[in-house]
C-alpha cells in the first residue's frame, strides 16, 4: 500500500499559533520512524516548498491547505488534520489527486462539549455581562434577570460524539434535549435520550438551541430570517461548531427585534469578526474558537494524529479516514489475504486485457465474503486501471472519481452459496469484464491468493498468485503437445528460475 511508505512528516502548526500540536506529537512520529519537519507561520509559497520533500502533512487550522498547495505538492500522500473537520483542507483537490485526509473527531469532544455547557450556563444567567458590569465599578442586580435551565428544552442539531456529551450534561440540569442529524438513526439518538424530530418542528419548541454540523452548503446559514421567525421568542442560540452555520446578519436582526434573547459565538464566518454591531450586542458573548483550547485536548489531539500516521506506516490500522473508506478495511488482518487476490485479479486482468471499458463484474461467494463486497471491488478496480495511460496515479482514494470520468460501470454481488469445488474453502472472489471473454476466479489457501480458474479453464493444482513474482500465461493446442515442454525449456536456457508449473482442464480446445 503506498500510504504505509511515509518517510517524512511536516508538520506546520504548533502551540504558538493559537490552538496548535502539543510536542508529543513529534515523539510519537520520531518514534515510530518517521523523520519529521516542524515550521510554522508558512506563506502559501514556503508551505509548497517545504511539501516538495515531504509525503506527510500535520496540521490544525492554522495552515491552509488549497488546492494549489495540493496541486503542486507532487510527493504529498497524507494530510492528517489533529482536530474535528477538513475545512482548512480542499478535500476535493485532495480526493482527486489520490491524496488521503484524515482527522481526530473524538480526541476534543469533551473540551467542546463542556465549553458548549458553559455557553449555555452564560446565557441563562448572563454572567460575562454581569463580570464585566462589576469590573466596571456597577452593581445591578434588577437588570440580570436569568432564567434556570431545568425544565427547559435543548435542541442539538447534529448528533455526533460532542453532541451526545451535551445531551448528558445538560439532562443533569433537568433539560429536555430534542434534535436533528440526517445520518443518525433515532433509535441510536433515543440511546442517550434525545428525541428526534424534523427541524420544522424543532424551531418552535426550543427554549436554547446548539448547532453541531459541519458546515456544507445544506447547512450554509441554517439559522436566518425565516428559521429564526419560527422560533420561540427570546430563544437562546450556541455556535461552537463553524462560521456561517448561522447568517450573521439575520442573527443580529433577531437580537435586535428580541426574537433571539441572545446568542454565545465561539465561531465566525471570519477568523476576526468585522461586524462590530453582532460583537458588541449586549446579548452577544463571544470566544475566540476556543473549543479544543484545553491542555488535554493540545495533548490527545496531538498523540492522536501522530498515533495514526505510525499505525498506518506499520501497516497496524488505518482510522479518522475521511475521504478513502475502502481504505480502511486493507488493514484488517482477516481482510488482508483477500485484499492481495483482489489485487492480483485486477492487475492479471489489466495485463491480459488492457485498459478496461463497459461494465466491470465483481461477485464475492461464500459466508466468509458475506460483507466483503464493499472493500474487495474498490481493490480489484485500482489495480485494473493502475499504471493505464489515463490513469496511472489511481488509488483507493480517488478511484471512484477516475472510474466515473472513464465512463466504467462497476457492479458488486454477493452469492452466499459457494460451488461445489474441492479446495476452495469457504469464499470465491470473481471479476468480468461483461461483453468481453475475460473472467478470472480465485481464493484464499492459507494466507495466499490463488487462481482457481481462468475464461473457464480450470486449474488443478490452483495458481499461486505471489504479489513480487511474474506470472506468465500461455495457451496452447492440445494437438501440440510438445508447446509447453519447449517454452519451459527455452526459459531454463535463458537462466529463468522456474518456481511452480499448473495446467489446466482442457476449455474450448485450449489448454
Amino acid at each position: 500500500m503506498a500510504f504505509t511508505n511515509l518517510q517524512k512528516v511536516l508538520i506546520s502548526d504548533s502551540l504558538d499559533q493559537g490552538p496548535g500540536l502539543d510536542p508529543c506529537c513529534r515523539k510519537i512520529l520520531q518514534d515510530g520512524g518517521l523523520q519529521v519537519v516542524e515550521k510554522q507561520n508558512l506563506s502559501k509559497e514556503e508551505l509548497i516548498a517545504e511539501l516538495q520533500d515531504c509525503k506527510g502533512l500535520i496540521l490544525r487550522s492554522a495552515t491552509k491547505v488549497t488546492a494549489d498547495v495540493i496541486n503542486a505538492a507532487e510527493k504529498l500522500q497524507v494530510v492528517g488534520r489533529a482536530d474535528t473537520g477538513v475545512d482548512n483542507v480542499d478535500l476535493e483537490a485532495a480526493t482527486r489527486k489520490g491524496i488521503l485526509v484524515m482527522n481526530t473527531p473524538n480526541e476534543n469532544s469533551l473540551g467542546a462539549a463542556e465549553l458548549t455547557c458553559g455557553m449555555i450556563m452564560c446565557l441563562a444567567r448572563q454572567i460575562p455581562q454581569v463580570t464585566a458590569l462589576m469590573k466596571d465599578g456597577k452593581w445591578d442586580q434588577k437588570k440580570f434577570m436569568g432564567t434556570e435551565l431545568n425544565g427547559k428544552t435543548l435542541g442539538i442539531l447534529g448528533l455526533g460524539r460532542i453532541e451526545r456529551e451535551v445531551a448528558v450534561r445538560t439532562q443533569s440540569f433537568g433539560m429536555k434535549t430534542v434534535g436533528y442529524d440526517p445520518i443518525i438513526s433515532p433509535e441510536v439518538s433515543a440511546s442517550f435520550s434525545i428525541q428526534q424530530l424534523p427541524l420544522e418542528e424543532i424551531w418552535p419548541l426550543c427554549d436554547f438551541i446548539t448547532v453541531h454540523t459541519p458546515l456544507l452548503p445544506s447547512t450554509t446559514g441554517l439559522l436566518n430570517d425565516g428559521t429564526f421567525a419560527l422560533c420561540k421568542k427570546g430563544v437562546c442560540v450556541v455556535n461552537c461548531a463553524r462560521g456561517g452555520i448561522m447568517d450573521e446578519g439575520a442573527l443580529l436582526r433577531a437580537l435586535q427585534s428580541g426574537q433571539c434573547g441572545g446568542t454565545a459565538l465561539d465561531v465566525f464566518s471570519e477568523d476576526l469578526p468585522w461586524d462590530r454591531a453582532l460583537v458588541d450586542h449586549e446579548n452577544v458573548i463571544n470566544c475566540p474558537h476556543l473549543d479544543a483550547s484545553t491542555k488535554e485536548a493540545q495533548s490527545h489531539c496531538g498523540e492522536e494524529i501522530a498515533v495514526q500516521f505510525v499505525d498506518m506506516v506499520k501497516g497496524r490500522a488505518l482510522v479518522g479516514v475521511v475521504n478513502a473508506q475502502a481504505l480502511t478495511s486493507a488493514f484488517s488482518l482477516q481482510t488482508k489475504p483477500w485484499i492481495s487476490l483482489a489485487e492480483a485479479l485486477g492487475t492479471l486482468m489489466r495485463a491480459w486485457a488492457g485498459s478496461p471499458k463497459g461494465t466491470i463484474q465483481v461477485v464475492t461467494q461464500g459466508l466468509t465474503l458475506k460483507n466483503a463486497g464493499n472493500c474487495l471491488s474498490p481493490e480489484v478496480i485500482v489495480s485494473l486501471l493502475k499504471d493505464t495511460s489515463n490513469h496511472a496515479d489511481v488509488n483507493l482514494v480517488n478511484y471512484k472519481l477516475l472510474v466515473k470520468e472513464a465512463g466504467l460501470n462497476v457492479t458488486t454481488s454477493h452469492n452466499p452459496i459457494v460451488p461445489g469445488e474441492q479446495g476452495c474453502g469457504e469464499g470465491l472472489l470473481s471479476m468480468a469484464l461483461a461483453g468481453a471473454p475475460y473472467h478470472a476466479v480465485g481464493f484464499v489457501q492459507g494466507t495466499t491468493p490463488v487462481l482457481q480458474a481462468l475464461n473457464g479453464a480450470t486449474f488443478r493444482p490452483e495458481v499461486p498468485l505471489h504479489r513480487v513474482l511474474p506470472l506468465l500465461l500461455f495457451q496452447a493446442q492440445p494437438s501440440n503437445p510438445a508447446m509447453l515442454p519447449t517454452m519451459i525449456g527455452l526459459m531454463a536456457e535463458a537462466g529463468i528460475q522456474l518456481l511452480s508449473y499448473q495446467t489446466s482442464v482442457v476449455s474450448d480446445g485450449e489448454t
